[in-house]
């Protein structure tokens, strides 16, 4: 949160260190800036502190804090206004697909609340891509994917080659069903989603069991060009693997 000055000067931001790295100070001050800002120790609808106190406080330059500011600006984190400062923006209008702002998102939710609605929307898009994949499968598409999974099935004690061929089953998926918009957006939500320990939850080998079979699952509704079935596999799978994953939040509820 901000401090409340007491001796007439600015507020400072508690959390922000006195001085950051030399290199790349810019991405920095951009990049602390959003954790601030996501972190809700400057909210929606509060100012961000005034520029020469900010900037000193960064122990930067007033031209790098203004740019980094335009920058938290195309994020639609915040608005620059005429005489009411910089002021954090609702977080509907915050670019989710930023990386460093879907970074923030997931390392500050305490609840899991955004890593669900990820699981959500990531089980969407995987079900029409496995729903297309399935109208356009090759023999050698096939192949691909048959050979996937038995690197699966032969790996169950193995957590990092399962893990490995677990990734590849699905990019293969979506990169066989040529949906390109859909398979970027669910790549970028999947790979930020991977880096995050809250995400990559609890696995004991006893889920790499049931993990196969949902794979085998999909697989067997593809190599069969059942549609329907291939989207409501894929989804289903997407959503329990989830579950099983997923950590008790604070109030030690499963949603």
């Amino acid at each position: 949160m901000t401090e409340r000055a007491t001796d007439g000067k600015a507020p400072r931001i508690s959390s922000l260190p006195d001085r950051l790295p030399a290199q790349r100070l810019g991405v920095a001050v951009v990049e602390a800036l959003v954790n601030v800002i996501v972190s809700g120790e400057v909210a929606p609808g509060e100012s961000l502190p005034p520029e020469l106190p900010l900037s000193q406080q960064f122990g930067v330059s007033r031209t790098v804090l203004r740019e980094s500011v335009k920058r938290l600006e195309e994020k639609g984190m915040v608005k620059v206004g005429q005489g009411r400062g910089t002021v954090v923006q609702p977080t509907r209008s915050w670019n989710m697909m930023d990386r460093m702002v879907l970074n923030a998102l997931i390392a500050h939710d305490e609840s899991l609340g955004v890593l669900d609605e990820l699981s959500v929307v990531r089980a969407q898009l995987e079900a029409v891509m496995a729903r297309e994949t399935a109208g356009v499968r090759t023999e050698e598409d096939l192949a691909r994917l048959r050979q996937v999974v038995e690197t699966m099935r032969g790996s169950l004690d193995d957590y990092s080659v399962f893990g490995a061929a677990d990734v590849e089953f699905h990019e293969t998926v979506m990169a066989i069903s040529g949906n390109r918009l859909a398979e970027s957006i669910a790549r970028v939500l999947f790979e930020r989603a991977r880096e995050s320990a809250r995400y990559r939850g609890t696995t004991p080998d006893s889920f790499h069991e049931q993990t196969l079979r949902e794979h085998e699952a999909v697989f067997a509704t593809i190599e069969a060009g059942a549609r329907d079935a291939a989207a409501e596999a894929m989804h289903s799978h997407i959503i329990e693997a989830w579950q099983r994953r997923r950590l008790p939040d604070h109030s030690g509820r499963r949603r």
